[in-house]
């Protein structure tokens, strides 16, 4: 029988939601094992004068426990 958990994290980028997604589970990949998915809740951006300057994701993160 496995037992999971999921946990809340953020990440950000400047390039793409996309791309702070990929960053927050591979950062998140270094100090926990069996990660299964993660479901995006939600989507930020963070504006500098006229400029998007950059693009937050909140994910829930769901990982089995050894």
């Amino acid at each position: 029988m496995s037992i999971a958990r999921t946990t809340e994290i953020s990440a950000s980028s400047s390039k793409s939601f996309e791309d702070a997604a990929r960053k927050g589970i591979k950062r998140f990949s270094k100090t926990i094992n069996h990660v299964e998915g993660a479901w995006i809740k939600e989507q930020k951006l963070v504006v500098t004068g006229d400029e998007v300057s950059e693009f937050r994701v909140t994910m829930k993160v769901t990982f089995v426990l050894d």
